[in-house]
C-alpha cells in the first residue's frame, strides 16, 4: 500500500477540522502535517507540534527554495506548508492537510501522484448559512461576504478528486475513511 496527501478543504462552518480530528483519532497511519509561521509562538504552543515557527527571512528563502506546497499571508504573517515535511512523513504514514482551495489546487499540482483533494460540502448553503450566523461571530455584512466566499469555494468542487456532503458527521468520517483506504490500495 502507498502513502497519501489527503488534502480536506470545504467552506467554513462545514465541519473539516472536526472531520480531521475524528480521522487521526481512528487511524494511527495518518499523521496532521504541520504548517510554519512567522507568528510569535502564543501560550502553550510548542514548536513542531502546532507550527514551527521560523523568522520573516526564513520563511522567504524557503519560498524561494520552492519548499511550500502552499503558503499565504494574513495581517504581516506568513503560514505555509512544507513540502519536505509533507515528503519525510509520507515516506512511513499518510497525511492529512486541511486548507484552502486555492492552496488545495496547489499541492495537487506539485504532488500530483500523492495528493488525493477531498471537498467536504455542507448539505445546502441554507444550512451552512444557519451555522454560521448561530456561531454570532460575525455581523449581517461579514456574513454576507463569507457567504460569497463559499460559493467561490464550491464552484471549485469539480477540481477536486472528491467530494463528500457532511449531513452527518460519522457517516461523512468513514466516508473519507473509505476514500483514504481506496486511495491507498491504488497502483500508481
Amino acid at each position: 500500500m502507498r502513502n497519501v496527501l489527503v488534502v480536506i478543504s470545504g467552506p467554513s462552518g462545514v465541519g473539516k477540522g472536526t472531520l480531521v480530528d475524528l480521522l487521526l483519532a481512528e487511524d494511527n497511519d495518518l499523521v496532521e502535517s504541520v504548517s510554519c509561521t512567522t507568528r510569535a509562538p502564543r501560550a502553550g504552543e510548542v514548536n513542531g507540534r502546532e507550527y514551527f515557527f521560523i523568522t520573516q527571512s526564513e520563511f522567504r528563502n524557503r519560498i524561494a527554495e520552492n519548499d511550500f506546497l502552499e503558503y499565504d499571508e494574513h495581517f504581516g504573517n506568513y503560514y505555509g506548508t512544507p513540502r519536505s515535511f509533507v515528503e519525510r512523513q509520507l515516506r512511513s504514514k499518510s497525511v492529512v492537510l486541511e486548507i484552502d482551495v486555492v492552496g488545495a489546487l496547489n499541492a495537487k499540482r506539485l504532488m500530483p501522484e500523492s495528493a488525493v483533494l477531498v471537498m467536504v460540502t455542507p448539505p445546502s448553503l441554507e444550512e451552512l448559512e444557519r451555522r454560521l450566523s448561530g456561531r454570532g461571530s460575525e455581523g449581517e455584512e461579514a456574513l454576507r461576504e463569507r457567504m460569497r466566499r463559499v460559493r467561490y469555494e464550491l464552484d471549485q468542487a469539480p477540481l477536486y478528486d472528491y467530494v463528500v456532503v457532511n449531513d452527518d458527521l460519522q457517516r461523512t468520517k468513514r466516508e473519507i475513511q473509505e476514500i483514504i483506504r481506496k486511495e491507498k490500495e491504488k497502483q500508481i
